[in-house]
């Protein structure tokens, strides 16, 4: 009766947990960024009557988010930097110290669940470690799909770009072209280029921050290109077109090599959950043959060094399926 009680409070705290994570998550940023929007047609509405009073602030000011104190913990070390770009790369709203604040709490709540059902150190440091880094491989998976779209946008819009070079127009021209005529994520960041040039920005550092925003390499040759022409005068329309070739023949090929490999990444996969697989059909199969890996002192020893070789196995294997074109 104890455990059930024990059980059912745990659940009921673990499932509050949850929630307001997923209230966090999805909820407040879209109240900040209705909270943003509201300011900013406020302030366009009063531009007029504040004008006689001073100018206004145009100065790009950072928020420090609820964990703000992890973010000057861990800021000697460049984490949270690196994280927060990540999550401008993917166009996100979230702070970095409010992401790793989330995802040590999951690690320490999971952690503590598990200590009630699961005897094996090891495979509770794991699981844990797994659940934690939820918040983290969800930016990491929206900054990449979110790059590969912008990667296979960019031939197009070097191609609109020389056209309108062509066609005599300068390079503000041909960057508020792409701005206006290309889908999300490309017209999205070239908008906040010409805002930026809007602004007074000088051409090099907008397209620089271009590049920091969106880490593709084909885009750095464009920005170089762009630059190069500006300043040496050089024709670099023929340049741009052979470009935009380059990067369609390179993606070409990386869809071939997707297909062709295949077969070989559905039999890594395989391999990888095997054990796994295997595991749970000897627990329902003779369930007392697995007990031993964690009431045996040698088995959970086994079960610890299976667990870590899983795990580097795994790795490995990803490194070597992961084939850069």
């Amino acid at each position: 009766m104890g455990f059930a009680i024990t059980f059912v409070l745990m659940f009921l705290f673990l499932s509050a947990v949850l929630f307001g994570v997923a209230y966090y998550v999805w909820v407040v940023p879209e109240q900040e960024a209705a909270r943003v929007l509201d300011a900013r047609l406020r302030g366009v509405r009063t531009n007029t009557r504040t004008r006689e009073r001073g100018a206004t602030d145009l100065l790009q000011r950072e928020k420090r988010g609820t964990f703000a104190f992890l973010g000057d913990f861990f800021t000697w070390i460049g984490i949270l930097r690196t994280l927060q770009a990540y999550i401008r790369q993917a166009n996100l709203t979230y702070r970095a110290a409010d992401v790793v604040g989330i995802s040590l709490a999951l690690t320490v709540v999971t952690y503590l669940v598990l200590t009630l059902f699961v005897p094996i150190p090891m495979l509770q440091l794991a699981l844990a470690a797994l659940v934690g880094a939820i918040p983290i491989s969800y930016i990491m998976n929206k900054r990449s799909s979110r790059i590969a779209k912008f990667e296979e946008q960019l031939p197009d819009a070097i191609d609109l770009f020389t056209r309108t070079m062509r066609a005599g127009h300068n390079i503000h021209s041909g960057l508020e072209t792409i701005a206006e005529e290309t889908s999300d994520p490309m017209k999205m960041e070239f908008r906040k280029v010409t805002e930026e040039l809007a602004l007074g920005s000088s051409i090099d550092a907008a397209l620089h921050k271009l590049g920091d925003r969106m880490p593709v390499i084909d885009l750095k040759f464009f920005i170089t290109g762009l630059i190069l022409q500006r300043q040496t005068g050089a024709n670099m329309v023929e340049v741009l077109a052979d470009l935009s070739i380059l990067i369609r023949e390179r993606i070409g090929m990386a869809g071939k090599l997707k297909a062709h490999t295949a077969s070989q990444r559905f039999s890594a996969g395989l391999l990888c959950a095997l054990p796994g697989v295997v595991g749970l059909g000897f627990w329902f199969l003779k369930p007392e043959y697995v007990k031993l890996l964690w009431t045996d002192p040698l088995g959970t020893k086994f079960f610890t060094y299976g667990i870590i070789s899983e795990i580097v196995g795994i790795l490995v294997i990803r490194q070597i399926a992961n084939v850069k074109v």
